[in-house]
């Protein structure tokens, strides 16, 4: 490598490893989000659920961040305990995408032939429902709660990891260092977990990230529309739903309202973020 190719590529090199902003900001969201679902009680030390009469339909102030709702409870407080619900029900959906998607586009795509064709047309049938239709269907099917509401959401995306998983796969399976193992002698099972999956998870990873704050998205709105955990829980959709009905106190909608989009948004701005790293 010439002088002047060495001193280009130490620019696109700092670029690479420079962290913008955005994404700095992002990551102190989320990881103050996730204070709030493991250690709640370091953040308030109201109880979400008891409420003072007298102190009902108070604006936002110093006493109470968010304001408090018809039965005088703090919303801060009500916002931060249903962190861990909301968290946690997204973090159930990703892991059953993962695990169930990977495994069926790992299969697809290293089996081939028939085994392929088969699970790539189940995948097309899921892919042709809309994520947040069929995640109604499931939790209709299941019971009105948020962990089946978890579950729920958790199918409708294993559609989207098997497809990215199988051309994952496809790709990698092509590669040369792939041939190479099986020249030397590797069996199967060896190249499967040792070359193949190592190298297609790269991408499934970063679709995690992404899916993880649509997962948030999509419970919220199924909370919203009732098919989650009834009151007095506080999950973020459920805040939304109940605050609705008080016009005249509108931080009951758009405190919990602006925490989800702040979540989202900074858990979709780190996967575009790992997306250009990798």
């Amino acid at each position: 490598m010439t002088v002047s190719a060495v001193s280009a590529a130490r620019p696109a090199a700092r670029r690479r490893a420079a962290v913008p902003p955005t994404v700095v900001l992002s990551f102190a969201v989320v990881a103050v989000v996730l204070s709030w679902a493991l250690l709640p009680g370091l953040f308030t030390g109201q109880d979400p659920a008891a409420g003072v009469p007298a102190d009902k339909f108070l604006p936002p102030g110093a006493g109470h961040w968010f304001g408090t709702d018809h039965l005088g409870r703090d919303l801060f407080s009500r916002v931060v305990h249903g962190t861990a619900t909301s968290v946690g029900s997204a973090l159930i959906a990703v892991g059953i995408g993962v695990v169930v998607g990977g495994v069926i586009g790992l299969v697809a795509g290293f089996a081939g032939g028939w085994t392929d064709s088969a699970l790539a047309r189940l995948v097309d049938v899921l892919l042709a429902i809309p994520q947040f239709l069929l995640a109604v269907i499931v939790v209709s099917a299941l019971g009105f709660q948020t962990v089946n509401a978890a579950v729920a959401t958790g199918v409708s995306a294993v559609a989207v990891f098997a497809r990215v998983m199988r051309s994952e796969v496809i790709k990698t399976r092509r590669a040369v260092f792939v041939e190479a193992a099986y020249l030397q002698g590797g069996s199967r099972w060896h190249i499967l977990l040792r070359h193949v999956l190592p190298n297609a998870s790269r991408s499934v990873l970063t679709l995690a990230v992404l899916q993880f704050g649509l997962s948030i998205l999509v419970i919220a709105g199924l909370a919203f529309l009732g098919y989650g955990d009834p009151p007095p829980a506080s999950d973020w959709g459920l805040l939304i739903s109940v605050g609705k009905d008080y016009p005249l106190a509108p931080w009951l909608v758009y405190a919990p309202a602006l925490v989800t989009i702040a979540t989202v948004l900074s858990v979709n701005r780190i996967s575009r973020w790992l997306r250009k790293t990798n």
